[in-house]
């Protein structure tokens, strides 16, 4: 077998390390040694028990990895797709459950991780059908491996065009989203001067003037004056609250008692 070592660190690394995440022994480990030894108070013990957020400095690239692993040796060794696929499939469903139920996102990226992925899965591509090349290259099938030249170049032919028609929706902001503010600024400020606005809007309070200082001072003074209104209250009248109870001048108020007259 050609792939036994990739098969074997698959199984070791990628199967292990999935289990150890579901796991999180060393997370679980730390969290009792703080508890015991520096936990004083309620906010100790929530800072012991958060469980960060997800590492795409190391989840990311171990991913792209197989995934290269599988492309390479799907030509060469196809044996090792099965242990790929199971990979994938035991970190689809477990890193689905932590990232819903465990971590604690700290930021969103709104995918901006995905043009460089979509590159690298590409260049793994390419290497994959060179790799194919090569080999057909070296067997019988030596007359096909001209018509394989077709792949990498309409490989990433495709890659520029997925780069030009969607990467601008990954780096610049959204037209729509960026009429939606406008409106809601032009709703909430009617009488906002844009122009005035950005003249200082990029400048360092350091290098502002005195001036500037007390115009804004002014304007947010004047913001607050046109946001702090008055709601006028009503008291109630008396005489519609009921009178107290007879019994108990502590209990409840109550409605007075109704006496009834015999008829003659």
């Amino acid at each position: 077998m050609k792939a036994t070592f990739f098969i074997t660190y698959i199984m070791v690394d990628g199967w292990a390390g999935i289990a150890g995440e579901i796991l999180r022994l060393k997370p679980l480990i730390f969290y009792h040694l703080k508890n015991f030894f520096l936990v004083k108070t309620e906010k100790d013990r929530e800072e012991a028990m958060d469980p960060g957020c997800l590492g795409f400095n190391t989840g990311e690239p171990q991913i792209q990895l197989y995934f290269l692993l599988g492309l390479v040796y799907a030509a060469v060794t196809p044996l090792l797709l099965p242990f790929i696929l199971i990979f994938f499939s035991l970190a689809y469903v477990v890193f689905r459950h932590q990232i819903i139920n465990v971590y604690n996102q700290q930021y969103e990226s709104a995918a901006a991780f995905w043009p460089d992925v979509h590159g690298r899965v590409i260049a793994a591509l390419v290497i994959s059908q060179l790799l194919l090349m090569g080999l057909l290259s070296t067997k019988e099938a030596a007359q096909s491996t001209p018509f394989l030249i077709a792949l990498p170049v309409l490989t990433i032919w495709f890659y520029r065009f997925c780069k030009g028609r969607y990467e601008p929706a990954f780096i610049r902001y959204p037209l729509q989203e960026a009429m939606m503010k406008d409106t809601l600024e032009r709703a909430t400020e009617p009488n906002l001067n844009l122009k005035d606005y950005l003249r200082n809007a990029y400048i360092h309070p350091v290098f502002k003037g005195e001036d500037d200082e007390d115009d804004e001072d002014e304007e947010v003074s004047e913001k607050w004056e046109q946001e702090s209104v008055l709601v006028p209250t009503k008291r109630q009248s008396r005489k519609n609250t009921p009178q107290p109870s007879k019994i108990s001048s502590n209990s409840s108020p109550s409605l007075p008692d109704v006496v009834e007259h015999p008829q003659p």
